[in-house]
């Protein structure tokens, strides 16, 4: 997966790099902090929508071509001012090749792009933004896809991913941006640090070299590590008949399996590794994505 971001360039040359979900302003906590009376505590936040990267105007206002915005498409080479004399300067872009989309049975694929809202009756519909009372509610954390189901938890949603919601079944699937009227600006430099995932069945490490090491125990760590084992696609029964032997319940076997890997995904984002690196085909098995410098050692 390709990182996400957006590199400044401020009036002393200082050029710092940015991601969605980032805070521009005075306040300490701000990602990229201006320390300027001028500049609100939290003045300004970039925001991945679709495939494009976005500043959105919190607690105060900005301009693009002497002209006051509050929501305005990030591009190379323009200039954003937060007051006359302070400016930022779009350097450089990473965006991505392709975005999450959701579908399902007499529902046509629709993107996501921003907090979504989706009602079933009386027919199927995706909304942008919140809605209260909504059967499920879509956003972006700045490290991945998020559902929420009226009765259910937060958890991560990634491309494979099927959502059962009421009556009615749903798909988390990929769409190519340049298939979906989407226009990417420029995409260059970064992609995630190398991964390297020491499997040892009851516990796993999943170490970034730009960052401790992520901690996996329990029954979250034997998906990972059977996965690693086999090294290719397996049914999701199969990996849950492993860790649950006793379970003669199917469905309540499926309810098991997909707390656990909520619980897996959420550890990996608070680690900030991709969400996805255990992943669904949409026909019921799962595997182990790793990208070309990814590497895995079994130590099972």
């Amino acid at each position: 997966m390709m990182r996400i971001g957006c590199t400044f360039r401020l009036s002393n040359g200082e050029v710092r790099e940015l991601t969605s979900g980032d805070i521009i302003g005075r306040s300490w906590g701000a990602a990229l902090r201006l320390a300027d009376p001028r500049v609100s505590e939290a003045h300004a936040l970039v925001s991945l929508r679709g495939s494009a990267l976005r500043l959105l105007a919190l607690r105060g206002r900005f301009a693009v071509a002497q002209r006051p915005a509050q929501d305005v498409e990030l591009r190379v080479g323009q200039i954003i001012h937060f007051a006359s004399d302070l400016a930022l300067e779009v350097v450089a872009l990473s965006l991505p090749s392709e975005v999450l989309a959701i579908e399902g049975d007499g529902f046509a694929r629709h993107i996501l792009a921003g907090v979504s809202s989706l009602r079933c009756e009386p027919r199927p519909s995706l909304q942008p933004g919140f809605s209260a009372g909504a059967d499920a509610l879509f956003w972006h954390d700045g490290l991945g896809w998020v559902v929420r189901l009226a009765d259910g938890d937060d958890r991560p949603l990634v491309a494979g991913d099927t959502l059962i919601v009421g009556a009615r079944t749903f798909r988390a699937v990929t769409a190519v941006v340049s298939q979906t009227g989407y226009n990417t600006t420029l995409a260059v430099g970064g992609i995630d640090r190398p991964l390297r995932v020491l499997a040892r069945y009851d516990s796993v490490q999943v170490q970034r070299d730009d960052g401790p090491p992520v901690i996996v125990s329990g029954n979250a760590a034997r998906i990972l590590s059977e996965l690693a084992t086999i090294g290719q696609p397996i049914s999701w029964e199969a990996l849950a008949r492993d860790l649950w032997p006793d379970e003669p319940d199917l469905t309540a076997l499926r309810r098991r399996f997909d707390s656990t890997l909520a619980r897996l995904r959420q550890k990996l984002r608070e680690g900030s590794v991709r969400v996805d690196l255990v992943r669904a085909d949409g026909s019921g098995n799962f595997e182990l994505y790793l990208l070309s410098d990814d590497s895995v050692e079994d130590q099972t």
